[in-house]
């Protein structure tokens, strides 16, 4: 089954490269910016593509995409959708690129952050033009007006839910309700897996009752994803992350939350931590000390509990026998499933 995966992530991996290829050549100078009549001096051009090339290099699981086209491919399309890989794994490091930025985080994928290697202007133009980039591939899909209306929805969606959590972590005393992070949750990290899915399934000609019943699956899966990557955080830590760092940026996330609601007596103690965290980093004692109660009272495993359900409850919807009139077939099935047991 690995060497299943291993060849669509070949052919996603050489879509991507369509638009960020070792050599930006003149003919793909003119595809992205037609009628211009000058290539910009080389400086110009790795200000805005080096920063580019070197976060995708980096790697990550590529698994928005994978699972776009394994519904694709479930729903009888074949590999139709894997040409709008770029949609999706180029909008997610864009996103992630502007993420360091604003939470000042000093790596990525176990290399420093692209800002802290680039500087903070040329990482927010490349980043922003990373999202503008992604949408080059849509000129391969049948329906593009359709496309481009979900693309544009779930971007707004994405950037809705980090100013929920900018205002969160700039605003240390304010206490998110549990049903507000799960929203957020939802937008910030959901959202693009939603939006791969149901790209996925309107590629294939579903109806769109039936996208939405796989697409409400995947934003179920990745809020769960989003969630087990908190817990990681506050205990194992997270590949090519640095342990803690939740805690330097003063983040909400659920086992935070869960520990202030259950605890209100002890939020000054989160305060504390956030603030001795952001100051002198996460071996400061009271960054330690928190770290070391969220772990001993209970919250960071119900936290983890939780993320586990989102991720079963994505399992139930993906395995119905139907979908709005639309059977996924059992090879592919079985493919989704195995895909969550690899990344959970």
């Amino acid at each position: 089954m690995d060497q299943e995966y291993t060849q669509r992530l070949q052919k996603i991996e050489e879509a991507l490269e369509c638009w960020l290829p070792t050599v930006i050549d003149a003919g793909l100078m003119e595809e992205i910016f037609p009628g211009l009549k000058k290539i910009p001096d080389a400086g110009t051009t790795d200000a805005l593509f080096t920063p580019l090339k070197d976060i995708l290099s980096r790697g990550g699981k590529r698994w928005r995409p994978l699972l776009m086209a394994l519904v694709c491919e479930s729903l009888g399309a074949g590999d139709a959708a894997i040409p709008l890989s770029p949609l999706v794994e180029l909008s997610h490091n864009a996103s992630l690129i502007h993420d360091d930025i604003e939470d000042d985080s000093d790596e990525r994928r176990g290399k420093p952050s692209i800002h802290k290697l680039y500087g903070v202007d040329t990482a927010i133009n490349a980043g922003s033009f990373l999202y503008f980039l992604s949408l080059c591939c849509i000129e391969s899909a049948q329906n593009k007006e359709r496309v481009y209306r979900l693309w544009a929805e779930y971007m707004r969606k994405l950037h809705l839910g980090q100013a929920m959590d900018i205002n969160w972590h700039r605003n240390i005393p304010l206490v998110p309700a549990i049903e507000e992070y799960h929203t957020m949750c939802g937008l910030k990290t959901g959202c693009l897996a939603r939006f791969a899915v149901e790209l996925g399934a309107y590629t294939a000609g579903v109806s769109e009752k039936a996208a939405g019943q796989l697409g409400e699956a995947a934003e179920k899966l990745g809020m769960g994803f989003q969630i087990l990557d908190d817990v990681k955080n506050l205990t194992t830590g997270v590949p090519g992350k640095m342990r803690g760092d939740d805690i330097i940026e003063g983040k909400k996330s659920l086992p935070v939350l869960l520990f202030m609601h259950q605890y209100p007596a002890q939020r000054e103690q989160v305060f504390n931590g956030f603030s001795a965290a952001k100051t002198h980093g996460i071996t400061a004692p009271e960054a330690e000390k928190l770290l070391q109660t969220l772990n001993d009272c209970g919250v960071v495993s119900e936290a983890a509990e939780k993320g586990q359900a989102f991720i079963a409850e994505a399992r139930v919807i993906f395995d119905a026998p139907e979908h709005d009139g639309f059977s996924m077939d059992g090879k592919g099935g079985a493919l989704i499933a195995g895909l969550i047991d690899l990344i959970s």
